[in-house]
């Protein structure tokens, strides 16, 4: 099996585990062997593999991208790459649509659907037009976006941030006294966990630098707080 066969079938198997894990929270020989198939595939792949596990052309993939549909980071290979996380998301959604006989465009109606969501968003903290510091900046849209997320918390969502979760005290990525206050948090009723993410004091602003619902939202949706918490 070559590089870019062994990476397909390391998505595809990932993304089986989450389906998996929705209908067993908890289970933790899920989630292990889960972060075990993340941790050989990486946190980003190439355009190309993304295009190809979405069933579309790179360069239709390329016009998405430069719209501002999906993300890319700066991998450690030197190239800019497509987050595993959104590619997973955007790859369940996708085929949650398809059809027979397949669309010809098989993102427009996912893509479609996540802009309207994101001109939907109600955000908070737009109206304060306080000039703020870079920083003030930063908490004001972690806030605005944890905001967005707690409106549409389901259960799902709760179960992916505890893997992430735990994926990051394994790789050391996550200060331990974080760590455990998110998981305490987690275990709360979901009423609970919405009103810690939209709560407006400075213990709350610390733990939302540390989140495990980031990446939740769409791209369009990070956008458009982005533009509108200024």
């Amino acid at each position: 099996m070559g590089v870019v066969e062994r990476k397909q079938d390391l998505l595809e198997n990932i993304v089986r585990l989450r389906r998996a894990g929705r209908k067993a929270p908890g289970n933790r020989d899920i989630s292990a062997v889960r972060a075990a198939l993340e941790r050989e595939l990486g946190e980003t792949v190439s355009r190309r593999l993304a295009a190809r596990m979405l069933g579309v052309s790179h360069t239709a993939l390329e016009r998405w991208i430069k719209a501002g549909d999906l993300p890319l980071l700066y991998s450690p290979r030197g190239r800019f790459e497509v987050p595993v996380p959104a590619l997973l998301d955007l790859y369940e959604a996708v085929e949650a649509e398809r059809t027979e006989p397949p669309r010809r465009y098989v993102l427009t109606p996912t893509m479609t659907r996540r802009r309207e969501a994101a001109q939907r968003l109600h955000i908070d903290s737009v109206n304060d037009q306080r000039e703020r510091s870079p920083h003030d900046r930063a908490r004001a849209r972690s806030l605005a976006y944890h905001q967005t997320v707690a409106r549409g918390l389901r259960k799902p969502a709760v179960q992916e941030a505890r893997h992430v979760l735990s994926r990051w005290r394994e790789q050391g990525r996550i200060d331990p006294h974080y760590a455990e206050r998110w998981e305490q948090l987690l275990e709360r009723p979901l009423p609970e966990i919405r009103r810690a993410l939209m709560d407006e004091s400075r213990e709350a602003d610390d733990l939302r630098q540390n989140s495990p619902f980031a990446g939740l939202l769409s791209e369009p949706e990070r956008r458009r707080i982005v533009r509108e918490v200024t």
